[in-house]
C-alpha cells in the first residue's frame, strides 16, 4: 500500500464548496436544492478527511436505516473510486460498514428509528468524532437530534482531530426546526450554508434546461429544489402535514384505517404517479407511506410496478381520462383499476376532503414532500386568489384525490365487529361501503 496517487482535489470537487470543504466548525450545515451536488460533495470530503486524520471515525444517520444502500453508500463508494483509493478500503453491506485498511478506521451506518441505540456504538480504532446526517430534514423532532448529539460525538478528542456534526437536507418547509436551530441564528460554533445547481458544472445542457423550464413552469417548486430557498408555508394548498416516521402496519387502532391507493398517468415530460395512504375517517388522519413517480412508463411497466409492490389485489382509482390505459392495466393483471369519480368542481372538493386530514408523510416519499412544499393557489392577474390550484407539477397530488374518493362511501361500523374481523384477519378496518359483514371475515379487500 506503498502507492502514491496524485489527485486534483479541485478538479474533482469542483466550485463552490471551498469554505464547506475546509470547515471545522462544531456543527456544518448545508442546505440546498437538488442537483447542487451537496451530498456527493461530502461525500468525497469525508473519505477525504478519514484518510488525513488517521484516529478519524464517522457515524452516518439517516431516518430510516434501509435507504443508506441507494444513497449514502453509493455515494461514499462513488467518492472512493473517484479518489482512485479503492484498494485502500473494504465495503461491506451487512452489516453496512466501510473500513480504510491502512489504519482500521471505521464508517458506520445506522437509521435514527432508535436514538438510543446510537449511543451505545464504538469503534476498535481511534475517535468516534465526526457524524454525517444525511436528508436531515427527514427528523422531524428536534428532541431527537438533542438525544444524538449528546451522544455522538462524545468525549475528548486529541487534536489535530475535532469533534463535527455535519447536515445536509432539502429545505422544503420552513417550519421546520432545522432553519430556527441553525439558520436563524449566528453563532461561532455554526458554519450554514445554501447551495443550487447553479455551482454544479458537472450538470449537462438537459439539466440545466430543467430547471430552466421549472423557473418557468413553477416558480415555487424552483426556489426550494432549484435555488435552495426555504419552502414557504404562504399561499399553500395544504399546510396540514408533516414528515414523520412511521410503520404503516403498526399504528394505533388500525382497525380504524382503510387503505386508498391512486394512480395518475404521465408519459414523456409528465411522470406517473402512484400513492399509497392509510385514511382513518373517524379521527381525520391521513398516513402517505408509499409512492412511485417516474417519466416515459409504458402500461405494461406501470402494471409491474404495482404488481412488485403488492398492490396488484387493491382497487386504484386512476385518472377517468385514460380508460385505454385503464383496460390494458386490466390486461395486465390489475383487475380493480376503477376510474376516478370527475364532475363539477372536483378538485375543490376533493382538496376540501383531505384538508380535514392531519397528514404525515413518510420520508421515503419524497417526491410527494416535493409536491406538499409547492402546490399553491393560483391568483389572478392583480394578485388575488383563486378558488383553485395552480396546475402544474401537482401529480401525486391528483393521484391523492383520486385515492381519496372513496372516503366519502365508508360507513362506521362497530367497534366490537371491527375487533372481530381484526381478529381474524390482518387489515380488518372499521369502516365499509355496501357490503355485508360477509365480505369482510378475510379482512377488507374492497
Amino acid at each position: 500500500m506503498a502507492e502514491q496517487i496524485v489527485i486534483d482535489i479541485a478538479k474533482t470537487v469542483g466550485k463552490g464548496y471551498g469554505r464547506f470543504w475546509k470547515s471545522k466548525a462544531r456543527y456544518r450545515v448545508l442546505k440546498g436544492g437538488k442537483g447542487s451536488k451537496k451530498s456527493k460533495t461530502t461525500a468525497l470530503n469525508m473519505i477525504h478527511r478519514l484518510m488525513k486524520y488517521p484516529g478519524a471515525n464517522l457515524l452516518v444517520i439517516r431516518q430510516v436505516m434501509d435507504t443508506h444502500r441507494n444513497s449514502t453508500y453509493a455515494d461514499l463508494r462513488w467518492a472512493i473510486h473517484q479518489l482512485q483509493v479503492d484498494n485502500y478500503w473494504k465495503c461491506i453491506t451487512s452489516p453496512m460498514e466501510m473500513t480504510y485498511k491502512p489504519t482500521g478506521q471505521k464508517i458506520i451506518f445506522r437509521g435514527f428509528d432508535d436514538v438510543y441505540k446510537l449511543a451505545s456504538i464504538t469503534v476498535d480504532t481511534g475517535y468516534l468524532c465526526w457524524v454525517w446526517v444525511e436528508e436531515a430534514f427527514e427528523l422531524a423532532s428536534e428532541e431527537d437530534f438533542d438525544k444524538l448529539d449528546l451522544s455522538v460525538p462524545r468525549g475528548e478528542v486529541p487534536a489535530p482531530l475535532f469533534k463535527q456534526t455535519t447536515l445536509t437536507f432539502n429545505p422544503w418547509s420552513e417550519k421546520h426546526w432545522l432553519k430556527k436551530r441553525f439558520f436563524d441564528v449566528e453563532r461561532p460554533e455554526i458554519d450554514s450554508y445554501t447551495t443550487n445547481y447553479l455551482c454544479n458544472e458537472f450538470l449537462d445542457a438537459e439539466d440545466f434546461e430543467r430547471y430552466e423550464r421549472m423557473k418557468v413552469d413553477n416558480p415555487r417548486l424552483y426556489a426550494v429544489a432549484g435555488l435552495g430557498d426555504w419552502g414557504v408555508a404562504d399561499g399553500l394548498v395544504f399546510d396540514n402535514w408533516e414528515v414523520k416516521t412511521f410503520d404503516v402496519h403498526k399504528l394505533p387502532e388500525s382497525w380504524k384505517y382503510r387503505h386508498v391507493f391512486g394512480l395518475d398517468y404521465g408519459y414523456s415530460n409528465d411522470p406517473t404517479a402512484f400513492i399509497a395512504a392509510a385514511v382513518n375517517p373517524a379521527d381525520k388522519l391521513l398516513y402517505i407511506y408509499d409512492e412511485h413517480y417516474e417519466t416515459r412508463m409504458l402500461n405494461n411497466q406501470i402494471a409491474g410496478m404495482i404488481l412488485s409492490k403488492g398492490y396488484g389485489k387493491e382497487r386504484i382509482r386512476a385518472d377517468c381520462a385514460e380508460p385505454k390505459s385503464n383496460d390494458e392495466l386490466r390486461m395486465h393483471g390489475i383487475y380493480r383499476i376503477t376510474p376516478a369519480v370527475k364532475g363539477a368542481d372536483s378538485i375543490r372538493k376533493g382538496i376540501d376532503t383531505i384538508q380535514q386530514y392531519k397528514i404525515f408523510v413518510h420520508p421515503s416519499c419524497q417526491n410527494t414532500i416535493a409536491e406538499l412544499s409547492s402546490y399553491i393557489w393560483a391568483k389572478n392577474n392583480d394578485g388575488t386568489g383563486k378558488d383553485k390550484p395552480v396546475d402544474k407539477n401537482n401529480h401525486l397530488m391528483d393521484a391523492l384525490r383520486y385515492a381519496m374518493d372513496d372516503v366519502k362511501y365508508f360507513e362506521p361500523v362497530e367497534p366490537r365487529v371491527a375487533e372481530r374481523w381484526q381478529r381474524q384477519a390482518d387489515g380488518a378496518v372499521l369502516y365499509r361501503g355496501s357490503l355485508s359483514a360477509e365480505d369482510f371475515k378475510g379482512g377488507w379487500d374492497g
